[in-house]
């Protein structure tokens, strides 16, 4: 079994870096394999909704940046977590520039498999900048991990985030309860019990 990583920040061993990397040492003790992988500072395009994705297998039509090889890295993966900085209260916009496109273009990589949120912040944002990348879970029918408290350190550098030590703590948490559940859906998917199939007939518009 493995996880994929995300590190939304353009410093690939920044803060966020350091709370990932205590969620997956913590994986790693627990049997799981675990990769970090950094978006970077380079180019990223934003969604532009132009459905072409529609047209190709798991693919965003745009093929000059990360997103296509993250989608190929999710549909091996079996678990996830997705970090990033705090901007103005948000997420970084090349998480959501990159979560845009990886779930419109590859959501079938996603489905069924759990996925946590974590945040770093010098100060304040966290919670916010949690509920924006969660909603990415919800719509995908992933199960949301959770921890002792919320999954966010605090520091303006990976040392200060060193001494935020229950916010390290609910990053191990985190990974232990990453590494259960997915022990859980093999136990189950080893004893016939899959996954549901999604229902798709209706789609209601509000405005006719």
């Amino acid at each position: 079994m493995n996880v994929l990583l995300i590190n939304g920040s353009p410093r690939p061993n920044g803060c966020t870096f350091t709370a990932l990397s205590e969620v997956a040492s913590t994986l790693e003790a627990e049997g799981i394999s675990a990769e970090i992988v950094s978006l970077g500072a380079g180019s990223l395009r934003d969604c532009t909704a132009c459905r072409k994705c529609a047209e190709l297998d798991n693919a965003c039509i745009f093929s000059d940046d990360c997103v296509n090889d993250l989608i190929a890295r999710a549909a091996r993966a079996d678990g996830f977590v997705f970090g990033t900085p705090v901007y103005y209260a948000h997420p970084s916009g090349r998480i959501l520039s990159a979560l845009d496109r990886m779930f419109y273009a590859g959501s079938a990589a996603f489905r069924h498999k759990p996925a946590a949120a974590v945040a770093s912040a010098r100060r304040a944002g966290t919670t916010a900048s949690l509920d924006v990348l969660s909603k990415y879970f919800t719509i995908a029918e992933m199960p949301v991990v959770s921890s002792s408290y919320w999954n966010m350190v605090h520091g303006n550098s990976p040392e200060e985030v060193q001494q935020d030590l229950e916010g390290l703590q609910s990053m191990r948490n985190l990974g232990r309860n990453m590494a259960w559940l997915l022990k859980c859906i093999r136990l189950g998917r080893d004893s016939g019990v899959l996954p549901p199939v999604t229902e798709r007939a209706y789609k209601t518009n509000f405005i006719r």
